[in-house]
């Protein structure tokens, strides 16, 4: 190798794209900069911003995986592929992935896939229980509630999850043993959980947004939502902010942090059926009663594309690579490079004969989708879905007992506080102003009332220096802040 390319083992002019892939932010600017110590400094950041990033594209050379995704050849159109000629072209491991679960006794069944995608939980309306670990068909527990199920998660690890049943939430472990019963959330209908707050999050069929700590049994939020029921329910993975579609076509974001929707947005004419939002937290998905399917910008809560579904689209789901599937009635269709630029035409297919589809979920890290519908489970092969490296420190598959319990001493000792969820999240980093008194403006109102009233006395032998009358309005203005302070704490 030129020694131009390679300098002290890492990848220097070689692979230019792949470095500029992993470069966070922009360049500083050190033009006009007098403080020598300060451009020194900015200098030294700049080296190892891009030593590290020269480094991450030298180690993603390393990735034993690729990803790829079905290509057709001449007049052939990829959705037009059936599942049997795609498990036929793949290898055995991968062909083993295509299967059918006839459940028809106790459907439509909702779908889970744990974080590291290994496990896959199944909940049946009509009371049916099943959690197993998918890639070798083995069985963990079966168990029949003889009630109502509306919708199942997983919780921070495989070995808990919960369920949403007629009256109230349960937690159940992997044997299938009742751990607890979550009476304050009532007759819910949609749930998620957000698992680096660990909070348990339930939409109620009266509209109720109930948030709790499954680390604490804690309840951090219970919300009001006042527009009926609840349609439909979704979590943003970059920020954990709630996404609630309702009837009146609307789509509101929720934090534990405030009784009311940060944002509103109308995103259809009629009630909408679900949403879905990427991992980036770029893209927004919802799909209405009228038959459209809409791709939204989070950042600015504008329609992107729109799209015409051939029936009102059940359930929508994003893959780890983009990969957008909506369930609509017997038919999932699935497109590719649809969220940020328009792509009418389906990448795949599919017909389920006389089972209405009920729930949709990629695997993680696997070109899986998941399919719950009247007639039990199906999982599709779906190519590109998911990321074809893991990363062992957040989701390992192959984890072994004593590094499962590592990792959730781990997550507890990370756990992020549910004061952090917010929708801007450029106001984590931020530093308020003022204290822990008043508003702001209404602190600048105050102090300008106090300077316009104080007049420092004159003061002879030099005493009244421009410097010492500054001094002695500061002062004033502090004591004055600090009781301000004091009388707000009192009330509180």
């Amino acid at each position: 190798m030129d020694s131009k390319k390679k300098k002290g083992g890492v990848l220097r002019k070689a692979k230019m794209p792949l470095v500029e892939k992993y470069l966070k932010g922009s360049k500083a600017s050190i033009k006009g900069m007098h403080d020598k110590k300060m451009r020194a400094q900015l200098k030294e950041e700049e080296k190892d911003r891009k030593e590290f990033a020269e480094r991450a594209a030298w180690r993603e050379l390393l990735l034993p995986e690729e990803s790829g995704y079905a290509e057709a050849e001449g007049m052939e159109k990829t959705y037009k592929f059936k599942q049997k000629d795609i498990a036929d072209a793949v290898d055995i491991a991968s062909a083993q992935k295509q299967f059918d679960l006839k459940l028809n006794d106790f459907g439509p069944y909702n779908v889970d896939y744990s974080r590291d995608g290994r496990h896959l939980l199944l909940g049946g309306q009509k009371g049916h229980l099943a959690l197993m670990d998918w890639q070798t068909h083995r069985l963990m527990c079966e168990v029949h509630v003889n009630e109502t199920v509306r919708s199942v998660r997983f919780l921070h690890v495989h070995n808990m999850f919960a369920v949403a049943q007629k009256q109230h939430v349960y937690i159940y472990d992997n044997v299938g043993s009742e751990l607890h019963c979550l009476k304050n959330h009532k007759r819910v209908a949609n749930m998620e959980y957000l698992p680096y707050h660990f909070l348990l999050v339930s939409a109620g069929i009266d509209g109720h947004l109930c948030y709790q700590d499954t680390s604490t049994g804690s309840i951090v939020a219970d919300h009001n939502v006042r527009v009926g029921r609840l349609s439909c329910m979704a979590q943003n993975p970059q920020n954990a902010v709630v996404y609630l579609g309702h009837q009146n076509g609307v789509v509101s974001l929720w934090t534990p942090n405030s009784g009311k929707p940060q944002v509103k947005v109308l995103c259809h004419r009629a009630t909408v059926t679900s949403v879905a939002v990427d991992r980036s937290g770029t893209y927004m998905a919802t799909a209405g009663v009228d038959g459209k399917l809409r791709v939204w910008d989070v950042r600015t809560n504008k329609a992107l594309h729109s799209y015409r579904t051939p029936q009102p689209a059940r359930s929508l789901a994003i893959s780890q690579r983009g990969l957008l599937a909506a369930g609509c009635n017997t038919d999932v269709q699935i497109y590719r490079d649809s969220l940020g630029q328009e792509n009418t035409t389906p990448y795949l297919k599919h017909h389920f004969t006389g089972q209405h589809i009920r729930e949709l979920k990629f695997c993680p890290y696997e070109d899986v989708l998941g399919v719950g519908h009247s007639g039990g489970f199906s999982s599709l092969l779906a190519p590109g879905a998911g990321e074809a490296n893991f990363d062992a420190l957040e989701s390992n598959p192959f984890q072994t007992k004593q590094q499962r319990q590592e990792m959730e001493v781990k997550q507890l000792l990370e756990k992020l506080p549910a004061d952090l969820i917010t929708v801007d999240q450029s106001a984590i980093h931020s530093v308020a102003k003022r204290g822990a008194g008043a508003g702001g403006a209404e602190d600048e109102e105050a102090e300008e009332e106090i300077v316009d009233h104080f007049r420092p006395r004159h003061r002879t032998k030099g005493k009244s220096s421009a410097a010492n009358r500054h001094r002695r309005v500061q002062a004033v203005k502090d004591q004055q802040r600090r009781d301000r302070i004091r009388k707000a704490q009192r009330k509180t």
